[in-house]
Formats: structure tokens, sequence, C-alpha cells
């Protein structure tokens, strides 16, 4: 039950200001807000959505079958390398190679001559602290830092924000240009793993998004599944997490921001009635109303998914990075001038990473092997368990609430080289190059938990990556070659879709200067996914003859189909491009006046699936 009640503002309590950040998309953060409604408002945002680039990235190479280890320890008297992470089977090929959480005798790890530790960690200012700390014991001589790490991996779309945030901290104690944190590889990428979960009525009717609040770690890679996911549906999106908008998407932050805490939320005010107080929004305007809200939803990865499941009858995934495919990386950084340094050390840990995921690519014993080593490094469930979630699975809800609904868990993709190669463009097009870019270009705009007061610039794609260690093993390994996405069961349902104002010459299908803009917009926000098939209606208002519209709107919407070709599109992806001229307004739009005529002279673009 809601309850409404007027009383004082309260402030922020310092823990739940201190939450994660991993990528910066469409928030405009309460951290730095004035709590009084007359000071300063808050307005739920229309975003732009994420949805297509190009083909999958998920290459073979074809190679013998490798001996398993044994799991005893390594004797390798070499020096013991550190790296730190996530809970996340994205990881599944580091611990293959490793054998576990330290390296075994006879692991790929050994036979590289590496000594290696991975230490889970789910917390990312700790990531980030732990990687501080082995730079500090670096500077000082220690080549193989004890207590820090010498590198990390997390989700990839957080790279804008890590590397933009530490770099400053990292110059500001050691001067500018000494030091270099960059991503250079990633394990593996998220394929279904990562996602919003709701009510099978919400999955059937995605509008019920609108006034609806859900737990996240606001800011993570989740979150950003679920705000793209409102933007592809027209709905706003609350960007502060101390109010309630009835006409947005609400979040809340999920306690001691813990993506398993934002899935536990869920559960307990579903199973409990428990409530979070926020701040009515009226007007665009903060007020002192109090209303006492529910949560509704979630977004979070596995296990997260599964706990909701097991807790909630009736409760679906709704959209997941089964359809943004290409937006979870889990990427590998370190202090370059480490890299550099013990470049040898680390060329032979990334071949033997590759190797790993190369193996469990092709050999399923291999893949439960990983996961084996996975249950180990992360100190949580078994082999099977951590198996199950890679391929990924429907769990059955055995009381019938969702109907024909699948409920689906987990899916992960391990990467080998060739994987690398393709999804950093090293010999092409740079998928990964995309995401960075936009969600930079998301930080810069958005200035989310005052992120300009923070740090001078959002470092650019070219300074905040370095393949050199990557590139260097080339030559020792056989690259395989790409995966073509087949679309031969692509259903045609729609997944979710947009409207773009697109600016053509008038009465031409001639594309303006700043039209080209949002056109290239729309193409890095089409790198996040890559499965599912795309298609272009173009739109007109009823000014002039109706059937020379229709056919305008059909030659603007191959302009905009051939723009995006020319940016990198594969047209194999375009299921249907066409126009409806003037026949197609937008609800509740007359075109009675300009300012509806030109809403509704627009490019309709859908997912398929």
């Amino acid at each position: 039950m809601e309850t409404t009640t007027n009383s004082a503002p309260k402030k922020l309590s310092k823990k739940g200001k201190m939450f994660i950040i991993i990528i910066g998309i469409l928030i405009i953060s309460g951290l730095f807000a004035v709590f009084s409604p007359e000071v300063k408002t808050y307005l739920s945002k229309s975003v732009s959505s994420i949805s297509v680039d190009k083909d999958l990235v998920n290459n073979t190479m074809t190679s013998a079958k490798i001996p398993f280890p044994s799991e005893k320890l390594t004797a390798n008297p070499t020096p013991k390398v550190r790296f730190l992470g996530y809970m996340w089977n994205g990881a599944t090929a580091w611990n293959a190679s490793n054998g576990g959480p330290l390296t075994t005798k006879g692991s790929l790890m050994e036979g590289a001559g590496v000594n290696l530790e991975l230490v889970r960690q789910d917390n990312f200012d700790k990531i980030r602290d732990g990687i501080l700390l082995g730079l500090k014991e670096f500077n000082a001589g220690q080549n193989f830092p004890t207590t820090g790490y010498s590198g990390a991996w997390f989700m990839g779309d957080g790279g804008a924000y890590f590397v933009s945030t530490t770099q400053p901290m990292i110059d500001k104690i050691y001067g500018k240009g000494k030091y270099h944190v960059q991503v250079n590889c990633a394990s593996g990428l998220s394929c279904g793993e990562d996602k919003v979960i709701g009510s099978a009525a919400m999955k059937l009717n995605p509008q019920l998004l609108k006034g609806a609040v859900m737990s996240a770690v606001i800011g993570d890679g989740d979150w950003v599944i679920a705000v793209n996911y409102c933007g592809q549906l027209g709905i706003p999106v609350n960007p502060d997490p101390t109010t309630y908008d009835p006409n947005a998407c609400n979040f809340v932050q999920a306690e001691e921001s813990d993506y398993i805490k934002a899935a536990q939320m869920l559960i307990k005010s579903q199973k409990t009635g428990w409530t979070v107080p926020l701040k009515l929004m009226q007007n665009g305007k903060r007020t002192n109303t109090v209303v006492n809200k529910k949560i509704d939803c979630t977004t979070t990865w596995f296990p997260g998914d599964k706990m909701v499941y097991d807790e909630l009858p009736g409760y679906v995934d709704i959209i997941s990075t089964k359809e943004y495919n290409n937006q979870m990386a889990c990427v590998l950084v370190t202090i370059t001038e480490w890299s550099q340094q013990n470049s040898t050390l680390y060329q032979n840990m990334l071949k033997a990473m590759c190797t790993a995921g190369n193996q469990i690519k092709l050999y399923d014993d291999w893949l439960k092997y990983g996961c084996a080593c996975n249950a180990k490094t992360f100190k949580f469930q078994d082999a099977n368990y951590w198996y199950k979630a890679f391929k990924g699975y429907v769990w059955t809800d055995v009381t019938g609430s969702t109907g024909d609904l699948p409920r689906n868990v987990g899916g992960t993709r391990a990467f080998n080289y060739a994987d690398n190669e393709q999804y950093f463009g090293l010999n092409g097009p740079s998928r990964y190059e995309l995401i960075y870019t936009k969600v930079a270009s998301y930080l810069d705009d958005l200035n989310p938990m005052g992120y300009k007061e923070n740090v001078e610039r959002t470092i650019p794609y070219s300074e905040a990556v370095n393949f050199t260690s990557l590139q260097s093993i080339k030559s020792t390994l056989n690259t395989g070659s790409a995966y073509q996405a087949n679309y031969s069961s692509n259903t045609g349902q729609v997944v979710a879709k947009a409207n773009y104002h697109i600016t053509f010459k008038t009465g031409s299908d001639v594309i303006e200067p700043d039209g080209l803009q949002v056109i290239k917009s729309i193409y890095g926000a089409l790198s996040f996914s890559e499965d599912m098939k795309v298609s272009v209606i173009g739109h007109t208002d009823n000014i002039g003859n109706p059937q020379s519209n229709l056919d305008l709107s059909k030659r603007r919407a191959q302009s905009v189909l051939r723009a995006l070709i020319s940016l990198g599109a594969s047209k194999n992806r375009f299921d249907t491009v066409d126009g409806m001229g003037d026949t197609s307004p937008i609800s509740g739009n007359t075109n009675s006046n300009e300012t509806e005529r030109s809403a509704n002279r627009r490019v309709e673009i859908s997912l398929l699936k």
C-alpha cells in the first residue's frame, strides 16, 4: 500500500552517496542536490537509446584439446602477480587459465611462466583502491605488489568512468604523464546475464515502467540496460534517486551499492510490503511531499536474477544483454608502465587467457572446468551452478504465473584472441570504441554526480586503451575467422521502437548536416547489441499530396539506411526499410500546428528478434 505524508526534507546519508558508478549514462544525481524545491529543480529526461551494431563477436580457432592441470599449486618460483575483479562468468577464461584463484601445476599460466593470484572483489571503488595501492608499491620499486594489485577485471562499459576518474588521482600523486591506467584486453562478454526484471504484466506492457520504481546500482551497466530500454519505449527517466515522478521510470540506489542487494530489495518489497520514502515531483519540481513507494522491478545480474525467480513467482526478465550483447565485455585494466616493464610476463598472461577462452569455446568439458575454477575463485556455489549460468537456461515457474513467458537465467561468452581482435577493432572497426565514446559523451553532457567537478576532462578513447601487449601475441596464435550473425530464426517480434527527428532538405531525401549528426549518434548507440534485426520507417506531416508524402517518406528511410551502412552498419541487419507518409502521426498528434507537424517528420527505428 502507498501512503503520502508531509515532512521536512532529509539529507542523504554519507553511505547513500558513496555508490558505484560504472558508467555515466543519462543521470543527474541527487548527490549534490539542494533539497529545497524552490532552489533546485529535477527534471525527468527522455533519453536516446542503444540498439544494434554489426556482426556477432564469436570466433573459434581450430585447436587440439589441452589436458587439464593438477589441483596442486604451482612450484613456480616466479613472483606472484595479483589481479582482482567481479564475481562474474565473464572472467571464466581467466580462472580456467590459472586453475582457480592460485596458479596450479600444469595450468596454462604455469606453462607461460606466470604465478597469478585472482581475488574476488564486487565493490567497484575497492577495485580502484586496489589498483592505486598496487601502483604505490610499484612506484616504490616493488615490481610485484603484495598488498595492492597490478590489474583488474570489470565491466567494459565502465571504462570511460573508471579511467577518467582514476587517472586524475594518479596524476595528482605522481605527476602528469608518469603513469597511465588503460584498458588492454577482454576475457569474455555478457550475453543475457545482466538484465531488467519485472512482472509478467510489465513484460507484456512495457509502458508500465512509467511510474515504476526500480532498484539498481545506479550508474552501472545493468542500470544502463534499463535506461536504454526506457529510451526505446519513449519513457522519461527520473535522474534523481531521492524523488518520485509518476510520469517517468524511477530508480532507487541499491543498499551498499550491491547488485545482489538490488535484487533483494525487490524481493523484500514485494513479499513484505516494505517501501522507500521519496519526494514527489510535480511539474518538474521536487516538493516536500513524501510518497512511500514499493519497489516494482530491479536491474541486476546473475545470481541476482535467479534469487528473484526463486522468491517471486510471476517475475521475468524484461530486457537483457541477450539483446544488448555488445555492451558488457569483461575488460582487463593495468597500469601500462607496469605491463611494459613486465612485457614478456604480461603477454604470456594474455596468451594463456586467450588460449583458455578458445578451449572453452571448443570443448564443453573445458567450460565445465572453467566453471569449477570460478566456484573456487569466487568462493560461491559449485561448478554446475556456474556452468548452467554460463550457458544460460530457462528457470521453470512451477506456479504457471508467467504464462508462456520464459524466465531466462545467465548467458555468457568467453573470448579468445580473435574475439579480442574483432571487439577492439585491431583489424577493422572497433565495437568498444563506439561504446566507450558514447558513454563518454553522456558523462560530458550530463555531469552525473558532479562528475566534471572531479575530473579535468573525460579521457578520450585513444588515451584510455593500449593494445600493445595484446597485439604482440598475434603471431603466436591462430586468430581464427569472424562469426557472421545468422538472422534466419528471427521472428520479427518488435522488442522496442524509437522515433528520431532527422532533418532533410525541404521536399528532399538529402540529409542536412545536423541530421547526419543525429544519424552518427544513432550509429554510436547501435553498437551495444547486434543479434537483432532493425526496421527503418519514414514518416511525414500532412502538408502536400498524400502520395508524394508516401514516396518522400520511403526515400528518406532509404537515405537513413545508406547513411548507417556508410558508417559501418551491416546491410543484412535491416529487415524492413519503408515509409508511411502522413498516415501514422504520433499518438494524439493532429498536425494542427508547426510543433505537431515537426514531430511527425520523423524516422522510426524498431528492434526485432
